[in-house]
């Protein structure tokens, strides 16, 4: 028998916290609307709810290091927006920022659901922060709840037994 181990959608008890770049802030604001109302789908309450605002996405990891610190949250939310530009800037702010943000993950055991996106132009940006390809901050949402109560089973030792070909045969159907 398989040992599966899924989390769940109940954002019920968690603490959270959000850390959102104000640089290219009418992209962040209607990502931080997305993460905030998946996260009160979800059952999280207002209260537990910590919103850190940061001039760019380069000082999203310091504050998400202040927040674990003094906030405890059970998981955090990064949310920003980097618009390519005519130099390498681009490049080396969303790969910094995303090392550092892992950084602080792993050192901390904490789970991230990472919502800076790296775009073209303008209008992806547009496009992922609630245009035609969805709400990058309401899935950085979703991932950061699915990932905590994943790791909370994995410790509480919550899982399911399946056979690998009832596994297998799971996944075919699915398809």
């Amino acid at each position: 028998m398989a040992r599966i181990y899924e989390g769940n959608s109940s954002g019920e008890g968690l603490k959270v916290g959000i850390v959102v770049s104000r640089f290219n802030e009418y992209i962040t604001k209607a990502m931080l609307e997305g993460a905030v109302n998946e996260l009160r789908r979800a059952g999280v309450q207002d209260t537990d709810i910590h919103v850190m605002w940061v001039p760019g996405a380069y000082e999203i990891p310091v504050a998400c290091q202040a927040l674990v610190e003094e906030k405890r949250p059970d998981t955090l939310i990064t949310l920003g927006c980097i618009i390519r530009g005519e130099t390498i800037h681009y490049e080396q702010i969303g790969q910094t920022t995303s090392d550092s943000v892992q950084r602080i993950a792993l050192e901390n055991k904490i789970p991230v659901g990472f919502g800076v996106i790296t775009v073209e132009n303008l209008q992806q940006a547009i496009d992922r922060s609630g245009g035609k390809v969805g709400n990058k901050g309401r899935d950085a949402a979703r991932a950061a709840i699915e990932m905590t109560r994943l790791i909370q089973d994995i410790k509480e030792g919550i899982e399911r037994e399946e056979t690998l070909q009832g596994l297998i045969q799971e996944e075919f159907q699915n398809k």
